[in-house]
Parts: C-alpha cells; structure tokens; sequence
C-alpha cells in the first residue's frame, strides 16, 4: 500500500510513521518544523531520515501529490488538507483526530475537557472533508477522565497513547484491504482561535483551581491575566508542585 503520512512533532505521530514505514510503502512524508522545546523522540522528519522516506513541505504535497497513492493519512496535521490531495488516495484521506467527534472539532478539546469538568474524553478516525473534522468517522475510541484532577497536559498524554493505538487497529484493516466503516457525524461544537483566546482569560466568579488545570501545558502560556499591559499565566501551589516534581526527576537541583 502507497502512503502519503502528514504529522505533527509529537511522540505519537513518530511513533505512528516509525510503525507505518514498516508495514507499507510511504511515498511521502510532511513533518512539522521543531521547535526549541521538540525533543528527538518527537521529531517526525527524523524518523522519515532513519527510514530513508522522502521528506516534501506541507504546500509541495498539497499542490502535487505523488501518482498512485492508496491512502493520504493525517496525524495531527495542523492545515486544511485541500484538493487534489484530499482525493489522491484510491481508498480514502483519513485523520485522526485527539478529541470525541463530533463533540469536539477544532482546538482546544482538553482545556474544554478539563474546564467543563467532564469525566470523559475520547479519540477519533474519520474521512476528511473540506471542513475541518466533519467526515465520515471510522472509529471513535471514549474513555473516562477524572474531572477534578486531570490538567490539559495530563489529558494529552492519555489521549496520544490513545491515539496511536487507534491508528494501529485503523490501519490494519486498511492494509488489510478491509473496507473501512463510514458513520456520518451529524452536528457537533467547533472551537476557533477566538474563543479558545478568550476562554484563557481569568474572569471574577471562574472556578480558579479548574481554569488554571485547563490551560496547564507548559511551556505554553496557560490560563492569563493582564498586569500593566503584559498577559501573565497564572499557576497554584498544585501546579508548581508538578513542575517542581518535573525539575526533581530530570536531576535539576539545588
């Protein structure tokens, strides 16, 4: 089978490319830029150099997928996958998708999570169209949270193991030549920029120790206040104990 593979620098999507190289032939692969915090583990164009896959920016592949392509896949990929690209696969352009569909399209799924309180979360497979996160599904994977201690951070972990294990039974079937269920979503909640921007936001009357655990992701700027004209995130005694715990075990001490 013939794969175009689009990812995110995360360990999940790396993980997901060094097991796909070894099952099918990826024609193609998009890989984000790392940043100063991406670490090798991460690093999806790194994987694609130790497999000998051809690397191609994001425009490049958009504009002139390879010939004869059997399934475009997208792990965490962070554009609007557009014609002739969306239709270069013989069986399909899939996404996999860190939240519930359709509770939960666009950004932000795990700061809502955690702000919303609700004790349950999920990953998804669908098809893509082109708007983002509406196809088809394939598989939807739901497990529970617990509402008063899980941090954005921590819900991203769960949900990339997760993540990667639903991309792996997914995929079989693909490879297998199975024909792949299709369940149309229905209406569902999408949240842009804006909205992600101004829930960030601390406001008199918030659930203070619930709003700062929905945007702990360092080393992000999490839920924020404004001091003389500068945005400050803001964190508890909960909070800079895990960060402490984080400096203790990478031998950073005093």
């Amino acid at each position: 089978m013939r794969v175009v593979f689009m990812g995110k620098c995360k360990r999940s999507a790396a993980r997901a490319l060094d097991w796909l190289a070894g099952e099918a032939d990826v024609v193609a692969v998009v890989s984000s830029e790392p940043d100063a915090f991406t670490r090798e583990e991460q690093r999806v164009d790194l994987v694609a150099e130790r497999h000998g896959l051809r690397l191609v920016s994001a425009e490049q592949v958009q504009d002139e997928p390879p010939g004869e392509v059997d399934l475009v896949v997208s792990f965490l990929f962070w554009q609007r996958i557009r014609e002739p690209l969306r239709s270069a696969g013989r069986a399909g352009c899939l996404n996999f998708h860190p939240a519930p569909l359709p509770d939960m399209r666009g950004l932000g799924g795990y700061n809502v999570a955690v702000l919303e309180g609700m004790s349950e979360w999920g990953v998804s497979c669908h098809f893509v169209e082109p708007e983002f996160d509406t196809g088809d599904l394939v598989e939807v994977e739901r497990f529970p949270v617990d509402p008063d201690t899980a941090t954005a951070f921590s819900l991203d972990l769960e949900a990339q193991e997760r993540l990667f294990a639903l991309f792996q039974r997914v995929m079989r079937k693909a490879l297998r030549g199975e024909q792949l269920p299709r369940t149309p979503q229905g209406d569902g909640r999408y949240v842009d920029r804006a909205e992600f921007e101004s829930l960030r936001r601390v406001r008199p009357g918030d659930d203070l120790g619930r709003k700062l655990r929905a945007f702990w992701y360092p080393p992000y700027p999490g839920a924020v206040i404004e001091v003389d004209g500068r945005e400050l995130t803001l964190v508890d005694e909960r909070l800079l104990a895990d960060a402490a715990a984080a400096y203790r075990d990478a031998g950073r001490v005093p």
